[in-house]
């Protein structure tokens, strides 16, 4: 027995309501709640997720064959060692970004293992496809592309084949009969997955989905998706740069916030073995003040990034404070100590702090470098070029210890930097391959690191 039901959804946060409104009262947003009608069926009870017996956790037994490796080194380590069998992974990113092409890519080397993938393509056809890979060079005899958006003759596919991995593109795109909403709606969005769930868990299927982004950068769809999938994953980058960064948000199968840096070419993507080389390669020789290097951590990786800093005297009463890649707030926290601490004065000048490369840092341990790129431009003298800078600042000045602090000095040393500031740890052995200065406040980082050749320092 069935009837219909009709309800108003938030299609940004998935809020339900029985009537319509103008505001939404979960996420605040306008304008945002749509009609949506569905058969609710009673007296049916829903199937189990599996009939299997309670067991002792001792008595478990780990099937060491159970994670596949994607043939792509980068990926592997975002995933935490491949893909996982009957695991629901969720992979998002902006239009273009390569979400389509890293998934044919890592589709033709897990064929090569002897893995059968049926590829579902909700927005493009079969000869659109079979464009983009030969472009790739993706050529296999276990890799089946099928066009279909109907998710019911989706799944009697998957029936029929049994394949070993499945990837949906998009979530977004594929609708299910029994919900009377248009694609990409929440209640389509959310019992689509549901099924695929139910496909990866009982059939043992590793299912891979790709997800779209809203303008803000969110997922599209309900927040439930990202706690029904395993792993999500956002494919990142800069539209006016080459490079993709693979960064994992949630993994039930390994650690989170790892990355995974790639290039893209005509051919597909490249995975970079040194993402720190890349990102200091167009750093000039002639170094200006207000340019440092710090040392940065993504995920278990170590990256070398530098941070630029710009200071100059504003025509307005209040100066601007701007950061890109940095939170604005901590630049805020960090000018504040330097004026108190320092005496450094600021109140009439414009600070302009920009990450190269387009990378975001959250961690506070680029506090120190950004303290120094401050300081330095607003002085006029340069950070010595082969000197790398790592520490957290307290709102006393004083410099507190980092995580992964040796990590850190080892790859500074192997791109060939000749000293490292450091909170003062006791430990100056860590690394004999380069120098090692420890500092306990802002004032002797500072007076550390300054490059002391006067031929160098601006007219």
């Amino acid at each position: 027995m069935a009837k219909i039901k009709s309800k108003w959804v938030c299609q940004n946060c998935g809020y339900e309501t029985a009537k319509s409104l103008g505001r939404c009262p979960e996420c605040g947003r306008w304008g945002t709640f749509t009609e949506e009608t569905q058969e609710v069926r009673t007296g049916l009870k829903t199937p189990a997720l599996s009939d299997s017996m309670p067991c002792l956790i001792d008595e478990i037994e780990i099937d060491r064959s159970i994670r596949v490796s994607t043939g792509i080194e980068e990926f592997d380590r975002v995933l935490g060692g491949g893909l996982v069998q009957g695991s629901l992974i969720l992979l998002a990113g902006d239009p273009g970004i390569g979400k389509s092409t890293i998934l044919l890519q890592t589709s033709n080397s897990v064929c090569a293992n002897g893995k059968k993938i049926l590829y579902v393509s909700a927005e493009e056809s079969a000869s659109q496809i079979k464009l983009r890979a030969q472009r790739l060079k993706v050529k296999s005899d276990k890799l089946y592309i099928y066009s279909q958006t109907n998710f019911d003759t989706i799944k009697s596919r998957i029936d029929e084949m049994k394949p070993d991995m499945l990837v949906i593109d998009s979530i977004q795109a594929v609708y299910s009969s029994d919900i009377s909403s248009s694609p990409g709606s929440v209640s389509q969005i959310r019992e689509c997955t549901n099924i695929l769930m139910d496909i990866a868990k009982n059939k043992n299927i590793t299912v891979v989905v790709i997800g779209h982004v809203t303008k803000d950068g969110n997922i599209a769809g309900p927040k439930v998706l990202e706690h029904m999938v395993d792993t999500v994953i956002y494919f990142e980058g800069d539209r006016y740069k080459s490079y993709r960064l693979l960064r994992c948000m949630k993994n039930r199968f390994g650690t989170t916030n790892e990355v995974g840096v790639f290039n893209m070419c005509d051919d597909g993507l490249h995975e970079i073995s040194n993402p720190s080389e890349l990102f200091l390669n167009e750093r000039t020789k002639n170094i200006t003040p207000g340019s440092v290097v710090i040392a940065t951590n993504e995920g278990t990786r170590p990256l070398l990034i530098e941070i630029q800093a710009l200071v100059g005297t504003t025509s307005y009463p209040s100066p601007r404070r701007v950061s890109n890649g940095i939170d604005y707030n901590r630049l805020l926290q960090i000018l504040a100590v330097l004026e108190k601490r320092i005496g450094l004065n600021l109140s009439k000048q414009d600070v302009y702090v920009n990450v190269i490369g387009g990378l975001e840092i959250d961690e506070p341990a680029a506090d120190l470098g950004v303290a120094l790129a401050v300081a330095t431009c607003a002085r006029d003298v340069i950070v010595s070029p082969d000197t790398v800078i790592v520490g957290e600042i307290g709102l006393s000045g004083e410099i507190r210890t980092v995580n992964n602090l040796d990590k850190r000095i080892k790859e500074a040393a192997k791109l060939g930097f000749k000293k490292i500031i450091i909170p003062k740890t006791g430990k100056t052995d860590l690394n004999e391959d380069i120098k090692i200065i420890e500092c306990a406040r802002l004032m002797d980082a500072i007076s550390a690191c300054v490059y002391k050749e006067d031929a160098l320092l601006p007219n």
